[in-house]
């Protein structure tokens, strides 16, 4: 009989317990965890009693037990994350399960296992957006060695070594039964080809200051001065991204297609929330796509477009919250309704439908006012073609290209409930500050 070595044993433990049907599974993972917080507390001299053929043979040091645990657990995870990658998963989208699925200490675990897993690949190797996802999570590797890992995270998250061990296996069985999904860009490793128009010098320099117009907006007291600072921020992205589509369309500029990207649908209110993302995407010639069982949808469109969609959503979304919170309390402190959810989810329901014809015609009145200032010759641009036929190629594209990653979608229409709560949505609407000042102003 061959001899097995000591980690094999150990990715015996693991796998085992990670394999478990689920209604062995509880038994299968503290078994397991049992089994192998006892071989983390071994020290090396013991293991390597009885072991020089199988762990010390050629001379090598053996590890102590927490070392040789830890790396085990390190490196079915590694597998575990190269496989969801391969199936169309990102860093941000597993993260983003686990903290759903799971408590924020396995969401912890789920962080490290994508760092040490981009440890892997070299300068090109990593897409732009696992690179700019990693940065996010602030994933990046702390500890030195399997035993540092594990031990660092238990004392953080105050749970003895059964307990640690324990998380990792959980987290496992997670990360192993994630399904395929489209695939938004090649995975990690690959050679890849960039999607979409390579990225303007202008690209960064624009977002910084969006991003810095919406941050004034939020901060400030005064609903005069964050107006002012939203439009001018969505006045910004939107001819940005009109100046890019024409540049596109110009012969003497090689042409991009359109991208894809995920951007998290959260509980409560996930289906409300969706469509709210769904009327931004729309006004932006995106096409969004929910993906209710797995907490996200994915906005296919062309880069200026998802920028500025990213963007303007999430800070529609926090207004959306914080005006439906405030008026749910005002309503429900009044005595005249109990139904809090359907209050909630119908206020969001009507801030989406609203917003969605407010960005419409903002979104309209953009495109003309660039159209007459082409046609003007205003800005050098009388050599341009047409605006509204190049934005309307795009449209036809992204469509396409939605389609093509898409072909089994169906529309869901959500409705509202409560009176009151598309009242009140209806009015927050109104007042969200999205708006593109006129000349002169902001």
């Amino acid at each position: 009989m061959a001899a097995v070595t000591r980690e094999q044993e150990l990715d015996q433990l693991i796998g085992g317990a990670v394999g478990a049907p689920a209604d062995a599974a509880e038994d299968a993972v503290d078994a397991a965890a049992s089994a192998l917080a006892a071989a983390a507390g071994a020290p090396a001299a013991d293991r390597a009693r009885g072991r020089a053929g199988a762990d010390g043979r050629n001379g090598a040091k053996p590890r102590d037990g927490a070392d040789a645990v830890g790396t085990a657990l390190l490196a079915a995870a590694g597998r575990a994350v190269r496989r969801a990658w391969e199936n169309g998963w990102q860093p941000a989208d597993l993260v983003r399960v686990v903290r759903r699925d799971l408590a924020p200490h396995h969401a912890a675990l789920a962080v490290d296992a994508v760092a040490a897993e981009g440890l892997r690949y070299g300068d090109g190797e990593l897409p732009p957006r696992w690179a700019a996802q990693l940065s996010d999570l602030d994933a990046a590797v702390r500890w030195d060695g399997g035993g540092a890992h594990l031990a660092a995270f238990a004392a953080q998250w105050r749970l003895d070594r059964f307990g640690a061990v324990v998380a990792w296996l959980e987290l496992l069985r997670l990360l192993v039964r994630l399904p395929r999904i489209t695939p938004v860009a090649p995975p990690p490793g690959s050679r890849f080809p960039r999607p979409g128009s390579a990225p303007a010098a202008a690209a960064p320099r624009m977002l910084a200051r969006v991003r810095a117009l919406l941050a004034k907006a939020e901060a400030t007291p005064y609903a005069e001065e964050a107006d002012a600072f939203t439009a001018k921020a969505q006045q910004l992205a939107a001819r940005y991204s009109i100046d890019e589509a024409l540049l596109d369309a110009d012969p003497a500029h090689p042409a991009g297609g359109p991208e894809a990207r995920r951007i998290g649908v959260e509980e409560p209110y996930a289906a409300a929330k969706a469509v709210l993302l769904d009327a931004v995407a729309a006004a932006n010639r995106c096409r969004s796509v929910w993906s209710s069982d797995l907490g996200f949808s994915t906005v296919v469109g062309y880069g200026p477009d998802l920028d500025a969609v990213e963007l303007l959503h999430a800070s529609l979304l926090a207004q959306a919250t914080g005006g439906m919170n405030r008026a749910a309390d005002r309503h429900h402190r009044s005595g005249r309704s109990r139904r809090t959810r359907d209050f909630r989810q119908t206020f969001l329901v009507a801030f989406a439908g609203r917003i969605r014809t407010r960005l419409a015609d903002a979104a309209g009145e953009a495109a003309r006012e660039a159209e007459a200032e082409a046609a003007a010759g205003a800005s050098g641009t009388a050599a341009r073609p047409p605006l509204l036929p190049v934005l309307a190629a795009r449209e036809v594209a992204v469509e396409d290209a939605a389609e093509r990653m898409f072909p089994g979608t169906v529309r869901h229409r959500l409705r509202g409930r409560d009176l009151a709560g598309w009242e009140h949505g209806t009015e927050a609407a109104d007042r969200a500050r999205l708006g593109v000042p006129g000349p002169g102003e902001a």
